[in-house]
């Protein structure tokens, strides 16, 4: 008696249902990143409508995901990052939580009453949505379950567990987990954001956490040469053939001669750039003073006093910030370098301050540089001078 029938109709060997359910697991990650967060969510990409609408069916087949609750639960966590309104921080709920219980903290903050009426606008309330999707949610899956076992039979089981663990582990646990609480910040963005790894590959780029916090509204998440957005790569191919055309990326810093007197069009390029020009002030203003003014100390010292002056207050505990206030009172030029910084913040705190007064604050930001006897700072100030829009 033969059991092929076990196999279901497409047999395979080990190896070939290892890499079904694997590029099953990346379409999935290919929908969540281009459409759900990269299009409906930041707006920074347009993908083609019908491209759109296999990535709807498809998370709802494999996850029972609806966009307007995945797009409102990310939006608010953006704009409340880090806070106790935060749906998912680390931070605040710990790390083994949202590492194993980010679906559970994804499921809470989508059924918060008013969320979707204030998060989720711009999101698809078609016929489709309203009467299949959002009435049969469970419908997706249990189709998704039958194709499973209709094609690949008792094997079928482990994809089907492979699939429904790969947004609730992956999505869910580690990005949202990880990505605030392990890895390296090229940019001190107000949270806790990091990138994982410099190449993101196995979760299609979402491993950039921290340049995505950094530029939100960029749809490519790797800035530094040596990284790798293979969602962007996706993104680069779709335009190839008309399936998606991209709106933002990250700005960039340019330069141009050094004004005597700086204009508006160089406050717009320093505004526009704000982390960038933060990362350039910690990397040559801050940490070369710091390694001077401690280079008679231990490495730890300055392993740690370079993160207490970088760092955004606001992910200082209380500790960190009375070591940071004890560094500051016995280092008066770290405590010039230190308060330049925050000077330099307010200008973007000042969001709704006017043009002339934004003009004002940083032409004397940068005659008080040129004047502070600091060579870092001085030269910074020239820097600044000649900021461009890239």
């Amino acid at each position: 008696m033969t059991l092929d029938f076990l196999y279901g109709l497409v047999p395979l060997t080990f190896w070939g249902y290892v890499l079904v359910a694997f590029c099953m697991v990346q379409l999935t990650f290919m929908a969540v990143t281009l459409y759900l967060h990269r299009d409906a969510t930041h707006r920074a990409l347009d993908l083609h409508p019908v491209l759109r609408h296999v990535f709807r069916f498809w998370l709802w087949m494999t996850s029972g995901m609806l966009t307007a609750e995945w797009v409102a639960v990310h939006r608010k966590h953006h704009a409340r990052c880090e806070t106790a309104d935060d749906p998912h921080s680390p931070v605040i709920h710990g790390l083994r939580k949202v590492l194993w219980e980010g679906a559970e903290l994804y499921k809470q903050a989508a059924a918060t009453p008013g969320l979707i009426e204030k998060y989720g606008r711009g999101t698809p309330d078609d016929w489709v949505e309203r009467n299949l999707y959002r009435r049969h949610r469970v419908l997706g899956i249990a189709l998704m379950v039958s194709i499973d076992l209709v094609l690949f039979g008792v094997p079928g089981i482990i994809i089907i567990a492979v699939q429904m663990l790969a947004i609730p582990l992956m999505a869910a646990g580690v990005i949202n987990g990880l990505g605030h609480h392990t890895g390296y910040r090229n940019f001190e963005c107000p949270d806790a954001a990091r990138n994982i790894v410099p190449w993101g590959v196995l979760v299609a780029g979402e491993e950039l956490h921290n340049n995505h916090h950094a530029f939100p509204s960029s749809a490519k998440f790797s800035i530094r040469p040596w990284e790798f957005d293979i969602g962007w790569m996706y993104i680069r191919i779709l335009e190839t053939v008309g399936l998606a055309s991209v709106r933002r990326r990250a700005p960039q810093l340019g330069r141009t001669a050094a004004k005597d007197d700086i204009d508006l069009e160089g406050l717009r390029a320093v505004l526009v750039n704000r982390m960038h020009v933060l990362r350039h002030y910690a990397k040559h203003v801050t940490l070369p003073i710091c390694r001077e003014q401690l280079r008679s100390v231990a490495g730890r010292r300055f392993g740690e006093a370079k993160v207490l002056l970088v760092r955004e207050g606001r992910l200082l505990d209380a500790d960190a910030q009375r070591r940071l206030k004890e560094l500051l009172a016995s280092h008066s030029t770290l405590r010039t370098v230190y308060e330049f910084r925050e000077r330099l913040n307010a200008l973007w705190s000042g969001a709704h301050a006017s043009n002339e007064r934004l003009l004002t604050h940083l032409r004397r930001w940068i005659g008080d540089a040129e004047a502070s006897g600091l060579t870092a700072l001085q030269e910074y100030a020239r820097f600044m001078r000649s900021a461009a829009l890239a």
